[in-house]
């Protein structure tokens, strides 16, 4: 079986840009991982099909999944079991705070820092914004 591939966004492309994580205390840290995963689950409607659209483990995405909602306080995501009809996953209004919090910041951070970035590309000999 050939290995999952990743999802890109559309931010993936070449050019400089932060990559952000959030220390929010307690332990709880929000990056740029746990962000796609919940796009992921948003989008595929499922916990294992978001792990496997991201290269990771059913497993792996589950202890992600938890440590959003143990260090929140409140679920990012409500599951459904499965059997004949299917199981699945969807994104909370929480879940989906998350993400559009974070987006917001990171697209923020982004535009702040684009002439340094373009400036230290430049130095690299790297493409540039």
């Amino acid at each position: 079986m050939p290995p999952a591939k990743r999802a890109s966004r559309p931010s993936d492309e070449a050019g400089p840009r932060l990559s952000i994580r959030l220390d929010l205390g307690g332990g709880l840290r929000i990056g740029p991982g746990k962000v796609r995963l919940l796009e992921e689950i948003g989008r595929a409607g499922s916990i294992s099909a978001a792990g496997r659209a991201l290269g990771m483990s059913y497993r792996r995405a589950w202890e992600l999944v938890e440590a959003l909602n143990s260090g929140l306080g409140r679920p990012v995501a409500e599951t459904a079991a499965g059997g004949a009809g299917g199981g699945g996953a969807r994104l909370t209004a929480l879940g989906e705070a998350v993400v559009q919090a974070y987006r917001a910041i990171e697209a923020e951070s982004n535009a702040s820092a684009a002439e340094r970035l373009a400036t230290l590309a430049a130095a690299s000999g790297g493409p540039h914004a």
